[in-house]
């Protein structure tokens, strides 16, 4: 009973073995079907999945670089509209030091200004502006022509009293009526208001022939008296002030942060060119930018910095990609092994048939092409021995004739007995009589392709019309002319046409010769089309037609049809 018991689950277990090899081998007989049934398409498959992966890497890689970049722009444009805005504060600061000390005194004179300067001590670096200034203003004659029905408005001036530092471009300004611009004019009523330091729109700092350049003007009033019984308009003294130079205002701020290639512009308010103060522009096209507001004396300007759009991936995403490329490739190389291992045994079992029917079938297409051109031969020797009147001419015109064929034989050996340019046709026909430079021979036409028996007829013809040229036309004498053209009469027809000129007159009876029975029977016969040869007193015409065939229409032929 126990063996009885042991042979049973031995039985059993040598069953799940062979159920489990079954498996493995049905396994692997699928997966080698697949090898087989798709030999590109796995290898592809897993050459795109691999690349799929890469190229979601590099762009979460990508992703995170911009991201990256968008936070350091944020920071360089923070650290910029903060040194901008310090420098800002610095100077209303002391124009504010300045209006104090200006509206304690009687009279702003030049010893009293020139000692605020130097106490301030920002003549060795200016950061931007072009310096302190002192303008005092002035109430004209009233205006009896105001309607406000209070009282006579006042014209106001306020002319550059003192400046510093004393350089020959601020002397310039002396003496310039501040009130006279529109822009500064308002600047300085805002201020009068507010009695605070007020900037400036948008102006020219341009004079006596500069290049032109943008500014803004810091104007802080400064009133004289008592303040409790102080006038707006009767009580101001004058403005001290601080013109900034945008360039260079921007520059003393971009010194104080990191080293960028961010473009940077500062606009006056919005964004606009006629608003644009200064601007550090990128070389490529922008990309990206952020803008921060700029709080200069109680006006708000508009800092942008820009980003140019990188030409490469970064150098992380490269890695990714290359590394991501190459495993691609060699995974997918691997796959194409393993199918062509599969399929090898079919692959050389086709093959051995293949090159068996290529040899039947070459065999017979040269059986085809010997016989032809042995009736070629056979035919011209036939023609010219009725047309020869003794050896001599029978041997000159058979060798010329077997010549000018074995000439189109090493044109169609050179293309594999495929289409051949039928330019190249007639060139190697006329090539010995363009060689010297008597005759005049134009070949012009667009590109045809002939048949090879087509190519053999056609090649008999420009032969034999240059032979009758060279004997009695054209080529007999110096500065003949022969012109050959063509044309596509359409996709399946060429009309090639042979004309001579400046040669000898052509005689009204001429007796008929081997030539022109060729190209009028022989040749007509072989094109399968009509050729119309006349001869013209001044020269010889001839219009052959010629069928352009396509490749598959004279391939290696299964029998000995004529092609």
């Amino acid at each position: 009973m126990g063996i009885h018991a042991s042979n049973s689950a031995l039985q059993r277990s040598g069953r799940d073995e062979r159920s489990g090899g079954h498996k493995r081998s049905f396994g692997r007989g699928r997966a080698r079907g697949w090898l087989l049934d798709y030999p590109r398409a796995i290898p592809i498959a897993i050459f795109l999945a691999i690349a799929a992966v890469t190229i979601l890497s590099v762009f979460s890689i990508e992703s995170n670089v911009r991201a990256r970049e968008t936070a350091q722009m944020s920071k360089y444009a923070e650290s910029i509209a903060s040194a901008l805005e310090q420098r800002g504060n610095s100077f209303s600061t002391y124009l504010r030091a300045g209006a104090a000390l200006f509206s304690s005194v009687d009279e702003v004179t030049q010893q009293t200004f020139n000692q605020f300067v130097s106490e301030l001590r920002v003549n060795v670096d200016y950061k931007g502006s072009e310096g302190i200034g002192w303008a005092a203003a002035n109430s004209g004659p009233a205006d009896d022509g105001a309607l406000d029905g209070s009282r006579a408005m006042a014209s106001r001036f306020a002319p550059v009293t003192y400046i510093s530092p004393d350089n020959e471009r601020n002397s310039r300004t002396l003496g310039f009526d501040m009130y006279s611009d529109p822009v500064r004019a308002e600047a300085m009523d805002e201020a009068k208001r507010t009695v605070r330091p007020t900037a400036s729109g948008k102006v020219s700092l341009a004079r006596d022939g500069e290049i032109d350049a943008s500014g803004f003007v810091i104007f802080m009033p400064v009133y004289g008296g008592d303040p409790e019984t102080r006038d707006s308009e009767t009580s101001l003294a004058g403005f001290v002030y601080s013109t900034f130079n945008a360039a260079r205002f921007l520059d003393s701020a971009i010194q104080t942060a990191d080293s960028s290639d961010l473009g940077v512009r500062l606009y006056d308010g919005s964004q606009g060119s006629q608003r644009l103060l200064v601007a550090r522009a990128l070389e490529g096209e922008v990309a990206h930018e952020i803008e921060r507001p700029v709080s200069i004396a109680n006006r708000e300007l508009r800092l942008v910095v820009q980003s140019d759009d990188p030409q490469v991936l970064a150098p992380l995403s490269m890695v990714t990609l290359l590394f991501g490329l190459a495993v691609a490739s060699l995974l997918m190389l691997l796959a194409r092994l393993l199918t062509k291992q599969a399929a090898e045994d079919q692959s050389r079992l086709a093959f051995f048939e293949e090159q068996h029917s290529i040899r039947n079938s070459l065999s017979r297409e040269l059986n085809h092409r010997v016989k032809n051109t042995l009736a070629n031969v056979l035919s011209i020797l036939s023609l010219t021995r009725r047309r020869s009147t003794d050896l001599d001419e029978f041997a000159d015109s058979l060798e010329g004739r077997i010549r000018s064929l074995s000439a189109t034989h090493d044109l169609l050996t050179g293309t594999d007995w495929g289409t051949t340019p039928l330019r190249a046709v007639i060139e190697a026909e006329l090539q010995h009589f363009r060689a010297g430079g008597e005759h005049t021979v134009v070949i012009e036409g667009p590109p045809v392709d002939l048949a090879p028996n087509d190519a053999l007829s056609f090649g008999l013809a420009i032969h034999e019309l240059a032979t009758n040229a060279a004997k009695y036309g054209s080529l007999s004498v110096p500065h003949g002319e022969v012109a050959v053209s063509w044309r596509l009469l359409d996709s399946d027809l060429a009309e090639v046409e042979w004309i001579e000129r400046s040669g000898p007159a052509v005689p009204a009876t001429r007796s008929r010769g081997f030539g022109t029975d060729l190209i009028e029977k022989i040749v007509a016969h072989e094109l399968r089309q009509p050729v119309e040869l006349s001869f013209e007193r001044e020269g010889v015409r001839c219009k052959l037609r010629i069928p352009v065939r396509q490749r598959d229409q004279f391939q290696i032929r299964e029998d000995a049809a004529p092609g």
